[in-house]
């Protein structure tokens, strides 16, 4: 089996529409996002009609969350804030009750599927360094975990002494725990500004990250006209 892994996507549908191209053309057989459908970007009607036609496996990001009230946007710095206003005024009540109902945490055969952290996945920590996938690793039941949030790609691996990898082969022991935060789809922050996204294949016991060009200058310009932050366009130019 072939799995689409998609990060963050922050209601960028220019980068999402690539994004599944490359998936479609891989011949992956479900999807699966690890939350952050909308904020930031101006397309979050599109990205969420778009992930419920392919009927992906969402769990809750923290812009999907403080978009309906269920954390508090105080949180968030001034720009994703508006951000977070703006996506709550545009979206209908049945997209609201969409990213409602999302769950926390979702539980597959082999791997598990966290915006944050596997520990403490309410309060969003970010999986950046040794001593956050340290306390990530106890809180695993299966042998893999994707998790997004940073929009930067890094994978770790259990073990006597924890390490991590940069590369974008990840190889998956099933006897293991393994780690693995995919990046962004729509809000790329490790200076490249093409969509990232994973492949999940079973039988190669990989996680592949990819990345593919997208028109980054028609999202920002599609922020800009929306009336949002100018920055939330500017930063897609420079994928940071």
């Amino acid at each position: 089996m072939k799995y689409g892994l998609l990060g963050d996507i922050h209601a960028n549908f220019f980068a999402l529409e690539a994004v599944l191209g490359e998936l479609a053309r891989e011949g992956v057989d479900a999807y699966y996002h690890v939350g952050d459908v909308v904020g930031y970007g101006a397309q979050p009607s599109e990205c969420l009609a778009k992930l419920q036609e392919i009927r992906c496996h969402v769990v809750c990001g923290n812009h999907d969350a403080a978009v309906v009230g269920t954390l508090d946007q105080s949180y968030f710095n001034p720009f994703a804030r508006e951000a977070v206003l703006w996506t709550r005024s545009v979206l209908s009540a049945d997209e609201m009750r969409y990213l409602a109902r999302l769950p926390m945490v979702s539980f597959f055969d082999d791997f598990t599927l966290v915006h944050g952290t596997p520990y403490e996945p309410e309060m969003y920590h970010y999986l950046q360094s040794i001593p956050e996938a340290e306390r990530s690793f106890p809180a695993m039941d299966r042998p893999l975990c994707i998790v997004g949030h940073s929009h930067v790609p890094v994978a770790f691996f259990g073990g006597k002494s924890v390490s991590y990898t940069l590369d974008p082969v990840v190889p998956v022991d099933p006897k293991g725990r393994t780690l693995v935060n995919i990046g962004s789809v729509g809000q790329p922050r490790d200076d490249d500004p093409r969509a990232a996204y994973a492949v999940y294949d079973t039988q190669a016991k990989t996680v592949t990250i990819q990345r593919v060009a997208y028109d980054e200058e028609a999202a920002a310009e599609s922020i800009l006209a929306a009336g949002l932050p100018e920055i939330l366009g500017e930063r897609l130019r420079w994928g940071r």
